[in-house]
């Protein structure tokens, strides 16, 4: 079994982008710059951005945090991502989800310049994906491509099972492993909650993607042996023996799964810190594109 390490893959890559950063720096090009808005209190969402601009730092970006309180209307949203889209100084943004309830996510979505979408959301960043036009990919799908790629896990002609049907990792993740590319040209199957013979199309599956937000859903009598496991789940479960009071569990029930797979992504330590690492990789091609 060899595990896929996001962390080390994450550093390497950071490692890389700095790298090329300083490259820029050296011919006095302009340095890569990230803007990150958050509105409201939410603790996850605080610790995901602020993840985000530590990360900038150590690449060498240029980085700008905008905090918006809780009562923020929709309009000074929508009049704050207007001025991001005309400050030729920031190359891409990110809207850090979810928002307030009062504010309509699909209209701040619609409202960021695709050419600064650095998280691959807007509609015409996704229709290009579709059509395998360049373009920013969602960071989370991007980030699993890359480990199967760095990794060399076999992906072309595998029957892969795609659990979970969002428009920020499910979706996007089926379309990118069915296409003519580096770990892609798989047959992908996306599953759901209404899926009824679930245990029957992840039994023959080669490689599973498990996106469903239910911890350790998935579990050993459901796969076969030398299945490739992405977990992109992330839960925190009460467990009284640990000084926190907590752990961190995946989508994927690990200790009966592991021993079958051959490839298999950790919780915490796998697909997490290969988001952030994709961002950072979309910033460089924003940067890249308006230079």
């Amino acid at each position: 079994m060899t595990i896929l390490d996001g962390k080390k893959t994450s550093a390497d890559i950071k490692i890389e982008i700095a790298e090329k950063v300083k490259e820029l720096k050296a011919q006095g090009k302009k340095t890569p710059h990230l803007a990150a808005v958050i509105v409201g209190n939410d603790g996850a969402s605080k610790t995901y951005v602020g993840a985000k601009v530590k990360a900038c730092e150590l690449v060498g970006f240029d980085s700008t945090l905008i905090e918006l309180s809780e009562d923020t209307t929709e309009a000074d949203l929508l009049a704050k991502i207007e001025e991001l889209n005309n400050n030729s100084a920031i190359d891409g943004y990110i809207v850090q989800l979810p928002l307030p309830k009062h504010i309509d996510e699909h209209k701040v979505l619609l409202a960021v310049d695709p050419t600064k979408d650095v998280d691959g959301f807007h509609p015409a960043n996704v229709g290009r994906m579709a059509l395998e036009l360049p373009t920013f990919l969602p960071a989370t799908p991007y980030g699993v491509m890359e480990l199967l790629e760095r990794y060399k896990v076999p992906t072309s002609g595998k029957n892969v099972v795609v659990i979970g049907r969002s428009h920020i990792v499910g979706r996007p993740m089926s379309i990118l492993m069915s296409q003519k590319r580096a770990a892609g040209d798989a047959t992908v199957t996306v599953a759901h909650s209404r899926t009824a013979n679930l245990k029957e199309l992840t039994l023959k599956a080669d490689i599973i993607v498990v996106a469903l937000g239910v911890a350790e859903f998935l579990t050993g009598d459901m796969v076969k042996q030398g299945v490739t496991i992405i977990d992109v789940g992330i839960t925190r479960l009460n467990d009284a023996t640990k000084k926190s009071g907590f752990r961190l569990a995946g989508d994927v029930h690990f200790e009966s799964v592991a021993p079958k797979a051959d490839f298999i992504t950790p919780v915490p330590g796998g697909v997490g810190p290969m988001t952030i690492a994709m961002l950072l990789k979309n910033t460089l091609l924003a940067g890249e594109n308006r230079a």
